[in-house]
């Protein structure tokens, strides 16, 4: 394993679906080394630097439509991911739109995994 040379944080995501979640984030870019051994921890990258990693829940534990986690990815590929998953974008628009915070952004329900939002600063 290569030493990293940079910091970074990555999100434990609980899920129901294990399978579910990864081809998920699998139309969203992020995919697990072919070599990764792991059934029930999968490690997700998108090959640029972001990265996620699905974990099975305790059963009971997350409840569709009730759930609090949350994760909020930063890339420049909002406009082009917003187009991909247009039918699953949760606002009114179906698309990533500026927000008076500043932000270019869109947001997903990541089925029973998490809320997800995708914002970059280029338009």
């Amino acid at each position: 394993m290569d030493e990293r040379q940079t910091s970074s944080v990555v999100a434990i995501i609980p899920c129901n679906d294990l399978d579910a979640a990864e081809r998920w984030w699998n139309r969203l870019g992020f995919f697990r080394p072919v070599d990764q051994g792991y059934e029930d921890y999968r490690m997700l990258s998108d090959g640029v630097g972001g990265e996620v990693h699905l974990q099975q829940a305790v059963e009971g534990w997350l409840i569709p439509g009730s759930n609090p986690f949350g994760v909020y990815v930063y890339t420049p590929r909002v406009r082009g991911l917003a187009a991909a998953m247009c039918t699953e974008i949760v606002e009114p628009s179906l698309a990533a739109e500026h927000k008076p915070w500043g932000m270019y952004e869109f947001a997903l329900n990541g089925l029973t995994t998490c809320s997800s939002a995708w914002a970059g600063r280029a338009g």
